[in-house]
């Protein structure tokens, strides 16, 4: 048995053998090689977070007469745009509102589960990004329904096709009740509008269902490329349509090269031309926007843009910096797109997609998330419709050719922002080139000064511990809202996803490990403005908050979670926030306890990776569970 041999655990294969078909698995024992690669450059980002820590070095620019590591293209011709980009495709030209979420449900029958897929494709949306990554839960088979639930939309099946009939007509009463009138006007033909995205997880996750000969753990990236692109190729470009991925988590040109590897791999084993998969890049990590134009050239001819995202992007720089004791964020609602390092950051992104490369060829800039969702009062909606079309109008005039939105009922909200100006959209609008000055490196972190409160930590503790709670429910994709804001309808619930969680627990940690001061007085606690963020405080907060979700209404939290997921969740943010040397991604903790609703097996799985990273200095990333 060769060691890059797949296995596939249980009877997957068998299950699932419309997604494991005999032309997906010849693709992926085609691409097991790079499965150790990938471990590789994991390893070299390991090592590179731990030297800068114990050095007390910050990011800083590559040296521009060097090459772009793991490649023969040199930095300063990235910088310059001397190399071969990418023309957009017609169906990526205009894409005012893309759509995010999953396209599975969990423990849903398979006309339940495909009903997510039928609303992003009948949602108006010019894009939706079929999520695989922070928005898909990956309890039970989860990834894999994901896989088929799209193969069966893209290519037509009478299942999808009814449910979708079905589907349209409650999105039309809705549309009727909220805008006065259907927004559908025939369903067959609206569900070829939308341009489908799929996102892969990122290089540092481990799918759950596939191993290597000798139980070396296999790439999700991997997994995930090659089961949607295999696929469904065909079928989208029958249709016309491009195939296209967005691509999370990167944090250097050098991890950019390997996805272009593996891309232009998969395209040469399928017999494509090199470049017809396009991709995204979600510009998620820190130490990317010090990359941007070295992502680019590496990606060449797949390259079509960069997404600005809030919450993976905080929390990277929260991460970058955690060594640094007078870093400290604030209040995680102060840090919008034009604070601090966030406005130069989005202005970074902007400067990058507006420079030719050596064909002329510019990029797209697709804006930020708007995770609103148009139900509650009728005072909190328009006061958070309001908000929205703001932060929609302001993108628009900062230069992005579209934006975000988690739920499909935001698509017709929203998209009236770039429907009025009518350009499809805004690539090689002019803005001052890219300086790599260490100006414009200090810019990238800096703080400004905004609140730190009791009520901010209350915030962050309620939703981290929902949201640990949803992911072990299945439901990475999840509706909250702090527990004091129960019942109220005038504050309405977020959509969030697996960034949510990561950079509230970091934003805690730092408050306790770096000593943070609270800026306000907090009547309720006792607590004064010039207080301390202490070991003690954190825990009474935690107790208190915990309590809340325990009496909460089932609508809330789910009465059966209280008793499993939920006290699981509560020890993974304990552990993570009081852990002193940082742990890499809350992810981590939950995702070897999928499926475990035991506390005391959790305890053990916990202990098990703390110790693991402190004596190895690696993550666990594996399934716990695999059985062949």
């Amino acid at each position: 048995m060769s060691k890059e041999e797949i296995i596939i655990r249980d009877q997957l294969k068998e299950t699932y053998a419309d997604v494991y078909t005999n032309e997906v698995l010849e693709a992926l024992g085609g691409l097991a090689p790079f499965n150790q690669e990938v471990k590789k450059l994991m390893e070299i980002r390991l090592r590179r977070r731990k030297e800068r820590a114990q050095n007390g070095k910050r990011i800083d620019f590559l040296n521009p007469e060097t090459n772009i590591p793991g490649s023969n293209i040199k930095v300063q011709d990235a910088r310059a745009g001397n190399f071969e980009g990418a023309v957009i495709p017609g169906d990526l030209q205009r894409q005012w509102i893309q759509g995010t979420g999953p396209g599975a449900k969990p423990n849903a029958s398979l006309e339940s589960s495909i009903r997510n897929v039928a609303y992003a494709l009948l949602s108006g949306a010019d894009g939706w990004m079929f999520d695989g990554e922070d928005a898909l839960g990956q309890v039970t088979t989860m990834s894999l329904d994901n896989q088929r639930n799209l193969k069966l939309a893209i290519h037509g099946s009478p299942v999808f096709l009814s449910v979708a009939e079905r589907v349209a007509g409650q999105m039309n009463a809705w549309s009727k009740a909220f805008f006065g009138e259907e927004k559908i006007t025939d369903w067959r033909s609206q569900l070829g509008f939308t341009t489908k995205i799929f996102r892969a997880r990122g290089l540092h996750l481990d799918d759950r269902h596939i191993e290597l000969a000798g139980g070396n753990s296999f790439s999700a990236a991997i997994a995930d490329l090659t089961l949607y692109v295999t696929n469904n190729y065909r079928a989208l470009m029958d249709a016309g349509s491009s195939v296209v991925l967005y691509l999370p988590k990167i944090q250097t040109a050098e991890e950019a090269g390997l996805w272009n590897r593996l891309i232009t791999a998969l395209e040469e084993h399928l017999g494509l031309p090199i470049g017809t998969v396009k991709v995204y890049v979600l510009v998620e990590q820190l130490e990317a926007t010090f990359q941007l134009m070295e992502i680019r050239a590496v990606l060449g001819k797949h390259f079509v843009g960069y997404n600005t995202g809030r919450w993976d992007y905080i929390n990277s720089v929260s991460d970058a910096l955690s060594w640094d004791q007078e870093f400290i964020n604030p209040n995680i609602e102060s840090i919008g797109m034009t604070y601090g390092y966030m406005r130069n950051y989005e202005d970074r992104v902007r400067r990058a997609v507006n420079t030719p490369d050596r064909q002329g060829n510019y990029a797209l800039w697709q804006g930020g998330m708007e995770p609103n969702i148009p139900v509650g009062s009728e005072a909190g909606v328009q006061s958070s419709m309001e908000k929205a079309l703001a932060g929609a109008g302001r993108e628009q005039r900062e230069g992005a050719s579209g934006k975000w939105v988690a739920h499909w009922k935001m698509v017709h909200i929203v998209r009236p922002v770039w429907e009025r100006v009518g350009e499809p959209n805004q690539m090689g609008r002019k803005f001052p080139p890219l300086g790599y000055s260490p100006e414009d490196a200090a810019g990238l972190v800096l703080l400004e000064e905004a609140p730190r409160t009791i009520r901010g930590a209350r915030n962050l503790l309620s939703v981290g511990l929902q949201y640990g709670n949803a992911f072990g429910q299945g439901m990475q994709a999840a509706a909250l809202k702090p527990a004091d804001f129960f019942g109220n309808d005038d504050v309405l619930y977020l959509m969030e996803d697996m960034a949510t969680g990561e950079i509230r627990l970091s934003i805690l940690w730092e408050w306790l490990h770096k000593k943070a001061v609270i800026t306000e007085n907090d009547p309720e606690s006792g607590v004064k403005a010039g207080d301390v963020f202490t070991l003690e405080l954190f825990e009474r907060l935690l107790r208190e908050e915990y309590d809340k979700l325990l009496n909460a209404s089932d609508k809330d939290v789910h009465d059966s979670s209280k008793t499993t997921t939920l006290p699981i969740a509560r020890r993974i943010v304990e552990v993570y926030v009081k852990e002193s040397t940082k742990i890499p991604w809350f992810i981590d903790l939950l995702n070897i306890n999928l499926n475990n609703y035991s506390q005391k097996e959790a305890e053990k799985r916990i202990k098990l990776y703390v110790k693991h990273l402190k004596e190895t200095g690696q993550r666990i990333t594996a399934n716990l569970d695999f059985s062949a």
